[in-house]
């Protein structure tokens, strides 16, 4: 024992020696980058701002929060409002649909955002290429109000959707399609990919193009078709990508969106149409119940969080790697 003591006090010297030019050599590293540091100042602080200090607020999930009181004089009730979520078949319903919601946009927002990248990827026109992946950016810079516009016009009894089924005999009379609850995820599904697919496959195409050329010139001489290029080069070679965006996605499987469903939503699909967001807004805040709305968001901030730490781990065991 008196040994290893010995041998503990004349190695305490050397690690703060280490210590010492760690620090001293990450102090220097600071200086000579000092503009990038300047840089990520206003970021820190918009993190800190609109990130942490809100999280001060979660504390009227456990009152009856009045705005008109001070804090002191709010009346505290527990998980007064989380048990009423729990118990309210309303908010059962909503959590359904959220779940539906996100579970549906993220797979097929996966599939065509990576087959649209692979497909892009084998023009071997430049300036055809340029057209397509310009054309697909487009519906991402229109705002949900402008998109939103668009797809009831289409979907509308006069719409050109009805005009078209009608003309190939696909259906016998004209339907409301958003009058109809039954198809609202697939019509938002539909409506998202459309939007964001162009936009989506922007970070493919880059995991693509750091894919050693040299891989696609040995699988051609050793006679492999462009079908099997795609599965053995291709796809591989993006793998860590996909990996790391659908731990992220997953963690955000909660968050089904807001604008879209709000918007396209009415009287007739809202058994289908309203998750969490926009529950939130008719029972919370429209009707000055923030203490609701406060214990919804933190009950969707601890399940995204559950559902992140889970995905990571889970692709970590399966030797994928991870966030962390």
């Amino acid at each position: 024992m008196q040994a290893q003591t010995k041998v503990d006090t004349s190695a305490s010297p050397a690690l703060q020696t280490d210590q010492v030019k760690g620090l001293k050599a990450f102090l220097k590293k600071c200086k000579s980058q000092k503009a990038l540091l300047l840089m990520t100042v206003p970021f820190v602080i918009w993190v800190f701002v609109f990130k942490y200090l809100p999280i001060w607020g979660w504390t009227m999930a456990f009152q009856d929060f009045k705005p008109a009181r001070a804090f002191s004089e709010q009346e505290w009730v527990g998980f007064k409002h989380f048990i009423f979520l729990f118990k309210d078949e309303r908010f059962l319903g909503v959590l359904r649909n959220t779940l539906a919601q996100s579970i549906i946009n993220l797979v097929l927002g996966f599939v065509t955002a990576i087959g649209l990248a692979v497909l892009i990827n084998e023009l071997t026109n430049v300036k055809f290429k340029r057209v397509v992946q310009t054309i697909s950016y487009l519906p991402h810079f229109l705002s949900w109000v402008v998109a939103a516009a668009l797809i009831s016009s289409l979907l509308s009894i006069d719409g050109i959707i009805n005009e078209i089924l009608m003309a190939l005999n696909i259906i016998d009379t004209k339907i409301l399609w958003l009058g109809v609850g039954e198809y609202f995820w697939g019509i938002l599904a539909a409506s998202d990919i459309w939007k964001n697919v162009g936009w989506n496959t922007i970070i493919y195409l880059a995991a693509i193009s750091m894919i050693d050329q040299e891989q696609y010139e040995a699988a051609k001489i050793d006679g492999a078709s462009r079908l099997q290029r795609i599965r053995y080069v291709t796809i591989p070679g993006m793998k860590q990508v996909i990996v790391v965006l659908l731990i992220m996605n997953i963690g955000y499987i909660i968050e089904a969106g807001f604008e879209a469903q709000y918007l396209l939503g009415n009287g007739q699909n809202i058994e289908y149409s309203e998750n969490i967001d926009v529950f939130v807004i008719n029972y919370g805040i429209s009707m000055f119940n923030f203490s609701l709305a406060t214990a919804a968001g933190i009950f969707k901030t601890v399940i995204s969080l559950i559902f992140l730490i889970a995905a990571n781990s889970f692709s970590k065991k399966m030797g994928q790697g991870g966030l962390y």
